[in-house]
């Protein structure tokens, strides 16, 4: 650009995004994780075991504060390897047993189900399929016309 050599980079974050080169995903994961569990790190004296405050406070600080770390641009890593999934899922569980003070025998499953917080893995499929039914009713025809399949002639 101008006469100036523009270096190749592995990964490039734009827009909070990690872009590596081959669009496998996993420096953003690995980095949402990092993120993640700096903040539980950082939160533990309200979310931990010795914390004083309500399983619905602790529930409505998870979903406010923590959650939005790993859903941000979910529509578009969800596309991701199910063992890259399988990392945030390992700290939501995380996460949950910590702020129910459960047992290491509470499963994880019984977890979720108790407190109506869904899989990573369902609200990926939750959250892109209310994305492209947002584009799908876009008013911009470019837009629209990326959610169409192409026709075969």
């Amino acid at each position: 650009m101008n006469n100036v050599l523009i270096p190749m980079q592995p990964d490039v974050k734009y827009l909070g995004l990690h872009l590596d080169q081959h669009l496998t995903q996993r420096t953003h994961i690995k980095t949402k994780h990092h993120h993640l569990n700096v903040k539980l790190r950082g939160m533990y004296w309200l979310l931990g075991r010795r914390s004083k405050l309500s399983l619905q406070n602790k529930l409505l600080l998870y979903k406010c504060v923590l959650k939005p770390v790993w859903t941000y641009s979910i529509q578009l890593w969800g596309c991701a390897k199910p063992s890259h999934i399988q990392i945030i899922q390992r700290l939501q569980s995380k996460i949950l047993q910590s702020i129910t003070i459960a047992p290491w025998y509470v499963s994880n499953l019984m977890l979720h189900i108790d407190l109506h917080i869904p899989f990573v893995a369902m609200e990926i499929g939750r959250l892109s399929l209310l994305y492209h039914q947002r584009l799908a009713g876009h008013h911009n025809v470019l837009i629209t016309a990326m959610t169409t399949p192409p026709t075969i002639k």
